[in-house]
C-alpha cells in the first residue's frame, strides 16, 4: 500500500532541481546580454560558435524545466489521487512522476556536456591570443 508520504518525499528534491533550473537560465541569460554587449555589430567566429551553443543550451534548459515542472503536477496530481482513496490512480500518478523526473535529469546532463563544450571554445579562444 502506498501512502501519502511516498510522493511527497519528492517534493523538496523537484523544488530545489527546478530552482537549479532556473539558475541556469538567469546565468544564461546573463552571459548572452554579456556577449551581445561585447560583441556589438561585428560578431567574430568564435561569437559564432558560442551562440549556437547558447541556443542549445536554451532549448535544453527548457526542456529541463518543463519535463522538471510536469513531474511536480504528476506528484501533486498523485497525492491528491492517494488523498482520495484512488490507490491504483496514485500509484500510475507516482510512476509518471518519476519518469518525468527522469527524463528532466537526463536532458540536464546532456545539457551540462554542451556547458562543457562552451567552457572549451572559451579555452580555445584564449590558446589562441598566446
Amino acid at each position: 500500500m502506498m501512502t501519502l508520504t511516498t510522493p511527497a518525499l519528492l517534493f523538496p528534491a523537484i523544488s530545489l532541481l527546478l530552482l537549479a533550473y532556473t539558475n541556469r537560465f538567469l546565468v544564461l541569460a546573463q552571459l548572452i546580454r554579456q556577449l551581445n554587449h561585447r560583441e556589438g555589430s561585428q560578431v567574430r567566429d568564435l561569437a559564432k560558435r558560442q551562440i549556437e551553443n547558447l541556443r542549445q543550451r536554451i532549448v535544453l534548459i527548457r526542456s529541463m524545466q518543463r519535463w522538471g515542472v510536469i513531474s511536480f503536477l504528476l506528484c501533486t496530481l498523485s497525492m491528491f489521487s492517494l488523498f482520495m482513496e484512488w490507490e491504483l490512480a496514485g500509484k500510475w500518478c507516482f510512476g509518471a512522476s518519476l519518469a518525468s523526473l527522469v527524463l528532466s535529469l537526463a536532458v540536464s546532463l546532456f545539457e551540462i556536456q554542451i556547458s562543457c563544450n562552451a567552457i572549451n571554445i572559451e579555452l580555445e579562444s584564449m590558446e589562441n591570443r598566446s
